[in-house]
Formats: C-alpha cells, sequence, structure tokens
C-alpha cells in the first residue's frame, strides 16, 4: 500500500469509500469544498490494485487540529490502515503548526475507540445525540502523538 496526499482526482474514490463507510457518506461535491478550505488536508492509502483502502480528512486552525473524517474500506481494516493514516495526519497537522489534534467518535464504536487511546487520545467532551441516536465523544491528544503511559 501506499500512503500519500490526496488530489482533487481521489475525490470519486475518497466520495465511494465514504458512503461505503457510513450511512450518509459525503459526495465528491462536499469533499472538494472541505479540501479547497484554508488549513484543510487529505492523505489516502492505495492499494496495490490501485483501489483506496482508506483515507483521512483533517484541518489545521492557528494551533489545533482536528479530524473531520477517516474512513477505511470494510474488507481493508483490522490491518493498519487506520492507525498509520491517522499518525501521518497527526504528523502533517504537527508540520503545520499544531500542538494538539481532536476528533468526534461515536461512544459505541469500540474498535475506533481502542485505537483513539492507543494513540494518546483522551475524552474531554460530549455530544448529545451528535450521531442521530448515538451520542459523540470528543477526543483530544496532544502532538507528537504517543501511547498512554501503562496502567491508563
Amino acid at each position: 500500500m501506499m500512503l500519500r496526499r490526496a488530489t482533487e482526482r481521489d475525490l470519486p474514490a475518497m466520495s465511494a469509500l465514504h458512503a461505503a463507510c457510513f450511512p450518509e457518506g459525503w459526495t465528491g461535491e462536499s469533499l472538494a469544498t472541505l479540501l479547497s478550505s484554508p488549513g484543510v488536508f487529505a492523505l489516502i492509502f492505495i492499494e496495490l490494485s490501485s483501489l483506496a483502502a482508506g483515507f483521512v480528512l483533517a484541518r489545521v486552525a492557528a494551533d489545533e487540529a482536528e479530524i473531520l473524517t477517516i474512513a477505511v474500506r470494510p474488507n481493508a481494516r483490522r490491518k493498519g490502515s487506520a492507525r498509520a493514516l491517522m499518525e501521518a495526519a497527526a504528523g502533517h497537522a504537527q508540520k503545520m503548526g499544531a500542538h494538539s489534534l481532536f476528533l468526534e467518535v461515536g461512544e459505541t464504536n469500540a474498535p475506533a475507540l481502542g485505537l483513539y487511546k492507543s494513540l494518546g487520545f483522551e475524552q474531554v467532551g460530549r455530544r448529545k445525540n451528535y450521531y442521530g441516536h448515538e451520542n459523540g465523544l470528543v477526543l483530544k491528544a496532544r502532538l507528537p502523538l504517543s501511547a498512554p503511559p501503562i496502567g491508563k
């Protein structure tokens, strides 16, 4: 697999991937609008077969960054793609001047919560019914990402 910065030509694949991962997938147009906004960047994982395995979209403003979305194709999960995307996005955000990274995740998304905890994220808030029927947890990590101390 190859991890690289996403470009406009990746938008159709990113939109299809987002739709495969979320009930309300983002269109190519909405992704293009976000990607053209100041401080926004996307990284994409491409398999040898030229299929998009996953992508992350993030925004940096001042000294904070936010993961806007991360999507990994269902049959490509549990193979380290999400971790690699998160680490790469965090590194890029730090190079852009960010000192902390935020994201929101559904409170019942155990696989994602496990990944984020292993990267050093901690809960700093809760958004009631953020995902319609499910609360969203607001997580924050200091950059550079690091695993939490043993015992946490």
